[in-house]
């Protein structure tokens, strides 16, 4: 939301398009799109960074919910694994057991994941075992593959789509769409203003000035993160995301999976689940780990690292059930570069990368972008100067900066919407509205001007 100034034409008047530096053609309609962008989209960046800030700081929250389901007292013996799962069966026996997450540490609890017929939700239902004492702590959904429990899910829920469903998810994809988008048109409109000599960091200013330079100097501190945080949430994103999936397929970026065909050469016999985990002990799968149950008689068993706080620790083996060996290895140090960055981008984002540090690192940059938000609505509203010192909205910068370019700069000017549109459709059809509405609007008010009507 840079302010606009007396010493540069508005729009195409002045000298023509031709004979004008290409950054100055283009600084009016990035100073345009800049303004309406940050007044219009701000409210939806402002709601995914406050609702991701609150997702940041779950893990803490749901030990805290639920110290009764995850916390038991410590203790030197434990029940075989095999018998904490008939418990749970027995609590729940209309259901099928999925999974099991064993105890990692002498205070877990173990957590037996369910499949229920009537639960039609998409999620499991989880037992929680005393592995010491062999008593039911409780039951709870669970949600996806990191087992999120009911707070953790309204959180993310709220934070990707609002609580409307597909709809409500367009919020978070225009929200993401724009961040980079705007990160960077407004580091450019700053560069250039501090070159010409119009800003010099660091001198105090007075009033509007001052939020200026505090709005686009945080900006720019907070630039490498915002990025980060617009490239990696779009990969959650419908339609973005969808892009983002079939070019890891067709790149080959996948994420490899074990192998889970039929590897038993003796049907019905299954050596159990505490022989499965041993076996993935002795494989190097240390920490918390997850154990798929055989979907029938002859598929292996599936155990997977679950530690998000380390990235490299996210092996995964098949185990076969009837001699408990180990029939398949995917080691992450063996994954593609890009499902690497992937994984690390993805647990960053959540802020599961090293712990508290990533959550810590995490707040510092929704905060620096709340100030941001804060400083630019402060800025449009301090434009709106009015007679006797009253402030108000301010209005937008003058239209008409597309047609002032050359041809050669709106051809380029639109091959990039149209790039940047076909790889994020929410972008390119927001973009598009907001061309589209600014026409009508000007083709309106063309033509009461011409009536003797009122024109802004």
């Amino acid at each position: 939301m840079e302010p606009a100034t007396t010493t540069t034409p508005p729009t195409g008047a002045g000298a023509p398009p031709t004979k004008r530096g290409v950054w100055a053609q283009l600084r009016p309609l990035l100073l345009r799109l800049h303004f309406y962008a940050g007044v219009l989209v701000a409210p939806f960046v402002l709601v995914a960074t406050v609702s991701g800030l609150l997702y940041v700081w779950t893990p803490q929250l749901e030990q805290a919910l639920y110290a009764d389901l995850l916390r038991v007292p410590a203790a030197e013996e434990s029940l075989p694994l095999a018998e904490q799962v008939r418990i749970a069966r027995a609590e729940l026996p209309d259901a099928s057991v999925h999974s099991v997450r064993p105890a990692t540490t002498p205070e877990d609890s173990t957590w037996v994941l369910m499949d229920l017929a009537r639960n039609g939700t998409g999620a499991r239902t989880t037992v929680f075992v005393d592995p010491h004492a062999g008593e039911v702590l409780g039951v709870s959904e669970s949600y996806g593959t990191s087992g999120a429990l009911p707070v953790r899910t309204w959180i993310d829920l709220l934070h990707r789509e609002l609580h409307l469903g597909g709809v409500g998810r367009l919020y978070s994809e225009l929200a993401a769409s724009w961040l980079g988008v705007v990160a960077l048109g407004g580091l450019a409109l700053w560069v250039a203003r501090v070159r010409s000599g119009r800003t010099r960091p660091g001198r105090a200013g007075s009033g509007r000035s001052r939020s200026v330079s505090a709005h686009a100097l945080t900006g720019t501190w907070i630039l490498v993160g915002l990025l980060f945080l617009s490239a990696t949430g779009l990969t959650w994103s419908q339609y973005a995301g969808a892009n983002v999936s079939d070019l890891r397929e067709r790149m080959a970026w996948t994420t490899p999976a074990v192998s889970t065909q039929t590897v038993s050469e003796s049907p019905g016999v299954d050596v159990g689940p505490d022989a499965v985990l041993a076996s993935a002990r002795s494989a190097g799968l240390d920490g918390r780990v997850t154990v798929d149950l055989p979907a029938d008689h002859t598929s292996p068993y599936v155990v997977t690292q679950l530690e998000r706080s380390w990235p490299t620790r996210a092996d995964s083996v098949a185990v076969a059930q009837d001699t408990g060996e180990v029939v398949d290895v995917v080691r992450f140090e063996d994954h593609p570069l890009m499902a690497k960055l992937s994984r690390w981008g993805v647990d960053g984002h959540m802020g599961l990368l090293f712990g508290v540090p990533n959550q810590l690192v995490l707040t510092a940059l929704c905060g620096a972008l709340l100030w941001v938000i804060v400083l630019g609505y402060r800025m449009w509203w301090r434009r709106g100067s009015r007679p006797g010192g009253v402030r108000g909205p301010g209005r937008p910068y003058p239209r008409g900066s597309f047609p002032a370019l050359s041809w050669p700069l709106r051809a380029a000017v639109a091959v990039v919407c149209a790039a940047l549109g076909a790889a994020m459709p929410v972008l390119g059809v927001s973009l598009a509205a907001f061309l589209v509405i600014d026409a009508l609007v000007a083709l309106v008010r063309g033509r009461l001007g011409a009536g003797g009507g009122r024109v802004r």
